[in-house]
């Protein structure tokens, strides 16, 4: 077992009580994904996580971060007792960080933290051993959380920090206390609890509070706010360096699509060169340059960063891409699902309507014999004042005349459905699950079809529906390749 926290370590980092002489070799704060030999954290959320320390000890846990001793549990458990659970954890991740020579990064942005940490995770990795949050582990327990869990022996380190409202990016970067940040763009996101997208620009500039002497900061030099991110590195009394069509030293040039990858030209310190994304997106081929200026703030190779650039891909319903066969016996009746369904505002639906626009549909196959290129959209939520035209003002982006059909699902979509020519007009419908017993009817082999919405829409189930249609013909048809193969 390589051991991240002994109990004496641990009880020195938090001021906690331990009971029993322990060590454990991972964090978890979920029973569903524990580890045996995790400490178990019991946070509090919607449930109090001190009901599941005794499940937590029987299923292997090494120890437990608790206030108090629950029921149930004995009182010579492998425990480690203290005042608060969370401002313990967190107090764990600040030792965490303070034991390792590991160079931080920090994401942030509106739009692409996630993908954009996994593109880092991706490239860093063959460089030197890199720690990499989870998920979308960016919140007030997310980041703590992936600072405990860093081993002591770390070389590079990927944080990612979100936020819903003001004021909550400074204290989680103050934790991290990056050597270099990222902020991926500055997008209308979250305008519910902003009075703007200058006031979003200051909450994601407020990263740099948390940075340490010396730092670099990688900003986006094609959006609206980058005055506001370049002045507060004067401030925070770090280097900036700006990626984009108008950046200085990390210059975006030709950006070309495929079904299944982007090409990239670039400029990078006055040399022209060129990377790929196995995916088609301008947006990743963007937050893909970024990476390259991190990397490079990093101290570390670039050029094999923009080779290995081409081993990512994107994480569930965040772009991916897959073929969904609808006929047991002839695995041509295929149709492709673009799954971008876990979030969306007005830049990431842009972003998603550009890669469907250049998709290639294929004709001559199914009912219809005409491939489409189709859309399924949800709302896009927490837009604030100005979200009715948010959506309307979609019939206006120049993708969507490539587009046969949209589909539109949720209060907030009518507003775009409604300024659709009638030939474009696909079915209206207020919730997921009024579209999906028509989703059979209205796509079909040689489509390609894109669901996007925010998560709160729930059209993360059309795409369920979809992918079923595809079962257990899908599963023959993989299985008759394999046995080709």
């Amino acid at each position: 077992m390589n051991v991240l926290w002994t109990s004496g370590d641990a009880a020195l980092a938090t001021g906690g009580t331990v009971v029993g002489d322990w060590s454990v070799d991972g964090v978890s704060i979920d029973t569903r994904t524990l580890k045996p030999g995790d400490l178990f954290v019991a946070l509090k959320d919607v449930r109090d996580g001190h009901d599941f320390v005794a499940a937590a000890l029987a299923a292997g846990a090494g120890a437990a971060l608790v206030s108090h001793v629950p029921d149930g549990v004995a009182e010579d458990a492998p425990l480690l007792i203290v005042d608060n659970v969370l401002e313990a954890l967190e107090n764990l991740g600040r030792a965490a960080r303070k034991r390792t020579d590991a160079k931080i990064v920090a994401v942030t942005g509106s739009v692409g933290k996630t993908s954009t940490k996994d593109m880092l995770r991706v490239v860093l990795e063959r460089q030197g051993k890199t720690h990499v949050a989870e998920a979308s582990y960016n919140n007030q327990w997310g980041v703590p959380l992936t600072l405990a869990r860093m081993p002591q022996d770390t070389q590079f380190a990927v944080i990612e920090i979100g936020m819903n409202h003001a004021g909550e990016i400074a204290p989680l970067a103050k934790l991290a206390r990056p050597d270099v940040v990222m902020i991926t763009t500055v997008a209308a996101a979250h305008l519910e609890a902003f009075d703007g997208i200058f006031d979003i620009a200051v909450e994601k500039a407020s990263i740099m509070d948390g940075m340490e002497p010396g730092g670099v900061a990688v900003l986006n030099a094609d959006i609206e706010t980058s005055a506001i991110l370049c002045a507060k590195t004067v401030d925070a009394r770090v280097r900036d360096v700006m990626f984009g069509v108008h950046g200085d030293d990390f210059q975006l040039g030709e950006v070309t699509l495929s079904d299944d990858a982007t090409i990239v030209q670039t400029r990078i310190h006055g040399a022209d060169g060129v990377f790929k994304i196995s995916t088609a997106g301008r947006h990743f081929a963007m937050n893909g340059l970024g990476v390259l200026a991190v990397v490079d703030a990093l101290g570390v190779d670039p050029a094999l960063a923009a080779l290995d650039l081409a081993a990512w891909k994107p994480p569930a319903g965040r772009g991916t891409r897959e073929a969904i066969y609808l006929d047991r016996g002839d695995e041509d009746q295929v149709l492709w699902l673009i799954d971008d369904a876990f979030n969306a505002n007005p830049t990431s639906m842009a972003a998603a309507l550009e890669v469907l626009a250049a998709a290639k549909p294929v004709d001559g196959l199914g009912r219809i014999k005409t491939g489409r290129r189709i859309a399924i959209l949800g709302d896009m939520l927490e837009l604030g004042t100005d979200e009715d035209a948010m959506h309307a003002q979609i019939a206006d982006l120049p993708y969507l005349a490539n587009l046969a059909k949209v589909h539109c699902v949720g209060p907030l979509m009518r507003h775009l459905w409604q300024r659709l020519p009638v030939g474009q007009q696909g079915e209206w419908v207020q919730s997921a699950t009024d579209l999906g017993p028509q989703l059979h009817n209205l796509v079909d082999a040689g489509d390609v079809v894109l669901v996007k919405g925010s998560k709160g829409i729930k059209v993360s189930a059309l795409v369920d529906v979809l992918r079923k249609m595809g079962h257990p013909a899908q599963e023959a048809a993989e299985n008759m390749k394999n046995e080709g193969a």
